[in-house]
């Protein structure tokens, strides 16, 4: 490879990484803010105005940054922004509105999904490392919580991977089934039967109950209950530190919102409405934002508004038994539908319903 291609890849990932940073920051904040005022409407409330999010990050960035005394000082510090730039990080593998990846080329589609689940436990972990470090009591509490529900709900998450990579390993010419790129390109949906079609809406739906826990929001904020732990791992935190978790926790929102979408709604709507060059990308980068909305309203508001908080058994119990049990309904569903259109010869149910 020439030296000018290297310089041109390397400056066109640094553009690309410099836009989705910006993206995740903007629309994270604008999705927390569009949260909260849905939620506030369905409990009867006015809510904040939908920039309160952009302003509650500007005071806490010019507010004093405390350290507690008996804080590891470096630790302390370095946790908020560890969580930051690994939500970011997770970005750069996302496809988004319709534009693959940005180290989609970089990585050459090998295994990213993987890596992702690996990058998705990282602000997790620093939020529990940044509890533990703070010396704070409620803050270790909070630590102890994070991590139980951390190994609670990456099971259930684990069995969805497999079901998609396992059901996309039978398509012929299909080799990189962890593949964001893949799964993209070969949306299972057009794959399966009826049955197969039940499996996917069960592994959706445990998605979308694992999706709350991710971010830490009700029934499963055990871990920052403000009630019983004063705000848990959060408690110690203030200043610049509090407003890089504020920010990690919108990006975090976009990621998951994003990775729902590419494992189950991959689709554009460029396509079907026939457009090509900038009216096409418009037209797509919308629909993403469309559905990033109604990923995060049916997965995040809906959920935190009509459950209460769960105690930590509880939540522990909910993934490893229920939750559990329902992807592996899933996957079997997976598993039988192959099987049925193979001895059958049963067309997909998109062509039974003549959409194919």
């Amino acid at each position: 490879m020439e030296l000018s291609e290297i310089t041109r890849i390397v400056l066109t990932t640094l553009g690309g990484a410099m836009l989705i940073t910006l993206f995740g920051l903007v629309f994270g904040l604008i999705y927390k803010g569009i949260d909260r005022k849905i939620a506030a409407h369905m409990q009867g409330r006015i809510g904040p105005p939908l920039k309160q999010p952009f302003l509650d990050v500007r005071k806490l960035f010019v507010k004093e940054n405390i350290v507690p005394e008996n804080a590891v000082d470096w630790v302390f510090n370095l946790a908020p922004l560890i969580g930051l730039v690994s939500c970011i990080t997770i970005l750069l593998y996302l496809p988004i509105g319709g534009f693959p990846a940005i180290m989609d080329g970089v990585m050459y589609g090998k295994g990213d999904l993987i890596l992702i689940l690996y990058l998705l436990i990282i602000p997790s972990l620093a939020m529990v490392i940044g509890g533990f470090s703070s010396g704070s009591p409620y803050a270790t509490v909070g630590a102890q919580r994070e991590m139980a529900t951390m190994i609670a709900y990456e099971f259930p998450l684990a069995i969805i991977i497999i079901s998609l990579a396992w059901r996309l390993s039978l398509v012929a010419d299909v080799t990189n089934v962890f593949s964001l790129a893949t799964i993209s390109s070969v949306p299972l949906w057009g794959l399966i039967g009826p049955i197969g079609f039940i499996g996917l809406v069960i592994l959706l739906f445990t998605l979308f109950l694992v999706t709350p826990a991710e971010l830490s929001k009700i029934p499963f904020d055990s871990p920052e209950a403000e009630t019983e732990i004063a705000d848990g791992l959060m408690v110690e935190y203030s200043g610049r530190n509090l407003a890089m978790f504020y920010l990690t926790d919108g990006v975090k929102t976009v990621v998951m919102g994003t990775l729902i979408i590419a494992l189950f709604f991959p689709y554009n709507l460029s396509p079907i409405l026939g457009l090509t060059s900038y009216s096409a990308m418009a037209a797509d980068i919308m629909f993403y934002l469309v559905k990033l909305f109604l990923v995060i309203l049916f997965s995040v508001t809906l959920i935190r508004v009509s459950v209460a908080r769960l105690k930590i058994d509880q939540v522990v119990y909910t993934y490893w038994v229920p939750l559990t049990l329902l992807g592996l309904v899933g996957l079997i569903c997976l598993m039988w539908d192959q099987t049925i259109m193979t001895q059958f010869n049963i067309p997909p149910i998109i062509e039974l319903l003549g959409l194919g």
